[in-house]
């Protein structure tokens, strides 16, 4: 039997990326500058932002307070993402639409994990629900790269 600690234990981690994400596509935002992917970026943020925000209350009773890290991983890719861009500067938007897309596959194999542990009901409802909304987000995301491509 799991303890309430284990039961909410990578949620935390969820919000890291789904922060991560959000500074990610500001990011893009400034560096791309265009009209073509601002609103669509908008959305993007948008998106986890409300799904963070309804995730702390979980990150709370995790770890006694909201979370408001960023993850490793994405901080990686945004520094790889900077790299690229400044050695190729005609494929900088597919550049920052490729990595992006992988920052979502990341939001969804985190929601995976946590979903693959026993859950509180009302946990496991809001991380389907979430869920949902960032496979759109995913799906979105991956017919951007495939334009950009």
């Amino acid at each position: 039997m799991q303890t309430q600690t284990d039961q909410v234990k990578h949620i935390t981690n969820i919000i890291k990326v789904m922060n991560g994400g959000i500074e990610f596509y500001q990011e893009a935002k400034i560096k791309l500058d265009t009209a073509t992917y601002e609103a669509f970026f908008d959305r993007m943020i948008s998106a986890k932002q409300e799904a963070a925000a309804e995730l702390q209350q979980f990150a709370v009773q995790e770890q006694g307070k909201p979370e408001t890290d960023t993850s490793n991983v994405v901080k990686m890719r945004q520094a790889y993402t900077n790299l690229l861009s400044k050695v190729s500067s005609d494929s900088t938007a597919f550049t920052y639409i490729d990595q992006l897309e992988e920052v979502e596959d990341k939001v969804l194999e985190e929601l995976d994990l946590a979903l693959e542990r026993e859950q509180k009901q009302e946990c496991e409802v809001t991380l389907q629900r979430i869920k949902v909304r960032m496979k759109e987000c995913h799906d979105e995301m991956k017919a951007l790269q495939k334009e950009a491509a």
